[in-house]
This record gives structure tokens, C-alpha cells and sequence, in this order.
């Protein structure tokens, strides 16, 4: 079934292309970028062009920050404290990993 607007938008394209706004375009006649995700290709640009990361890359920063602690900590108590919040984690990153690659 057709999307209940396509003669709208396709007299909206058509009207543009008879403007000439597709004309000399950035990147006429150059091949497509790679694309490794094509399903999420529109999600990723949106997300780089306004700064956003996935969750795993937020939670990989946070990782750094404990490893760091766990370098600078003697208190063996403080240092398990740690470890496991380390390991917790690691299991939020591969469960956002997994997430992001769906």
C-alpha cells in the first residue's frame, strides 16, 4: 500500500527538480560512502552531526575512570569495591554493543 501522502511528495520532488534544486548538489556524480550498517546509516549521521555517542562508548569512558581509580587504590576493600563495578561494567558494554549492533 502506498504511504497515504506520495502524490503530495512526489509533486513536491517533481516541482524541485523542475527548479533545478537538485542541481550541482556537494558530491554530483561521486560514489556513496561506505556503509557498513545501512538499516541505522540515517541514525548514525544524526548522532555524529550533533555530537551524540552510543552508550557503550559513554560507558567505555566510565571503565577508563574506574581502571584509573583501581591503578591509584591500596585499600584492598576499596580495590574489590571496584573490581566489581568494573565488572558490572564490562557486562553493560557488551549488552549496549549488542543493542547498538541490532
Amino acid at each position: 500500500m502506498d504511504h497515504p501522502l506520495i502524490d503530495l511528495i512526489s509533486a513536491k520532488i517533481a516541482k524541485a527538480e523542475a527548479d533545478g534544486e537538485f542541481d550541482n548538489l556537494p558530491g554530483a556524480g561521486k560514489p556513496l560512502p561506505p556503509c557498513d550498517d545501512p538499516e541505522n546509516a540515517l541514525m548514525h549521521r544524526i548522532m555524529k552531526e550533533h555530537g551524540g555517542v552510543p552508550t557503550y562508548v559513554s560507558l567505555s569512558k566510565e571503565l577508563a575512570k574506574l581502571r584509573a581509580e583501581l591503578a591509584e587504590t591500596g585499600d584492598r576493600a576499596k580495590r574489590t569495591e571496584i573490581m566489581k563495578a568494573m565488572s558490572m561494567m564490562e557486562t553493560r558494554i557488551a549488552i549496549a554493543r549488542d543493542e547498538w549492533r541490532k
